[in-house]
């Protein structure tokens, strides 16, 4: 639920500026990616283990 953030270029930005934020840049969204990527598989196993439980639940009745 919480946004990633991007580095984000100065007012007035140099050659040297441009470049370091395009290899931050990439690592934010690289960063940024793996966070989704874990909460994606975090909500994914969450719901197997319900599911699980719930099966269980089911036979014991």
């Amino acid at each position: 639920m919480t946004p990633c953030s991007l580095t984000r270029l100065a007012a007035a930005p140099t050659q040297a500026d441009l470049e370091i934020a395009y290899m931050a840049r990439g690592g934010d969204l690289i960063a940024c990616d793996a966070a989704r990527q874990m909460a994606v598989d975090t909500l994914l196993a969450e719901r197997a283990l319900q599911a699980r439980w719930r099966k269980a639940a089911n036979r014991r009745r």
